[in-house]
């Protein structure tokens, strides 16, 4: 399928009258979609190991989200934790997310979920070294300092997270806030004045997708790293920073993966910027149909040790891959 290019302003004319600008998850398919995704990538992979792991914990969260799935409110609703977009008119009317993880205080119900995955990740054998050292100490903590934990996630607050257990939290709040953003109704939700925070949480996307069906052929989707909504944002340009033209760049790894190479066929690439020296890795579903935002950008772990080489950083973080420094509990 030949890739469709457009000039920046032909996407600008036609993403304002003709293709959504906002995507919201499809719940029932998402995280099993993913699981799939992280199986077929971890076959041969020099981390393979740990893509299985997080094969399982999409798993997990899956039959979480069923059994906890919002359903959508009516539309003279009152706000409630089972109807959370109950308050979307008022969040949208100012532009703001609806759904604002910085602001927000975890649910409930959260810690029932983080209980269950970490049950299903417990099951397994084999699993890499400091999964069960993870799992151990998230049973050990207290609920307030795994709550307090889930807000410095949700608030952006990596000096204050804990990175051992952090994929952990992330995957249990992603299934409520996946939950969440699934009962918007489509085209309800507008992109913010930022383009780079997601519209419905503010959190900030994990990679960009390029679509290859219509209606949306040949666009570029942001994706949220937490409720997994997309939002166009023109191509050749920098998610980051803002800037377009000669500073972007498109690398990929060549075959032996030792080293980079411009452009190419990959469906897996790092758009970067020389104007911030920051990235975000791109997909194009033109080279392989089954992309996954999260899964390949966890499988193209080596792109980003290339990169971090060359000067460039990342942009944003993988939600299922910390790599920060943490706290840890008492």
């Amino acid at each position: 399928m030949a890739q469709r290019i457009l000039e920046p302003g032909q996407i600008e004319r036609l993403a304002k009258s003709s293709i959504p600008r906002v995507r919201l998850p499809v719940g029932s398919q998402l995280f099993a979609r993913r699981a799939a995704r992280l199986r077929e990538l971890a076959a041969g992979a020099a981390i393979g190991d740990y893509l299985r792991l997080l094969a399982v914990l999409a798993e997990s969260q899956h039959g979480e989200l069923a059994r906890l799935a919002p359903v959508p409110p009516a539309p003279a609703a009152a706000p409630s934790a089972a109807a959370p977009c109950a308050a979307t008119p008022r969040a949208l009317s100012t532009r703001t997310p609806p759904i604002a993880a910085a602001s927000a205080t975890p649910p409930s119900a959260w810690r029932d979920t983080l209980t269950a995955l970490c049950a299903a990740i417990a099951s397994q054998r084999d699993f890499p070294a400091g999964v069960e050292k993870a799992v151990a100490a998230i049973g050990r903590a207290t609920p307030a300092w795994v709550d307090s934990q889930a807000r410095s996630i949700l608030r952006g607050e990596g000096d204050r997270v804990d990175v051992s257990v952090a994929p952990l939290l992330m995957a249990a709040l992603q299934v409520h806030w996946v939950g969440m953003a699934a009962c918007f109704e489509p085209g309800a939700v507008k992109p913010l004045v930022i383009p780079g925070q997601c519209p419905l949480c503010g959190m900030l996307p994990v990679a960009s997708v390029v679509c290859a069906c219509a209606p949306y052929q040949g666009y570029r989707y942001l994706h949220c790293a937490l409720c997994a909504t997309e939002w166009h944002m023109v191509r050749v340009q920098c998610s980051h920073c803002g800037a377009s033209g000669p500073p972007i760049a498109y690398h990929s790894l060549d075959r032996s993966e030792a080293d980079l190479r411009e452009v190419g066929s990959a469906a897996v690439r790092a758009e970067t910027c020389d104007e911030c020296r920051a990235y975000r890795k791109i997909l194009y579903e033109e080279c392989d149909s089954g992309v996954d935002a999260v899964a390949d950008d966890v499988a193209s772990l080596s792109l980003d040790l290339l990169l971090a080489e060359r000067g460039y950083h990342r942009a944003s973080g993988n939600p299922l891959l910390w790599l920060t420094n943490a706290n840890r509990p008492s």
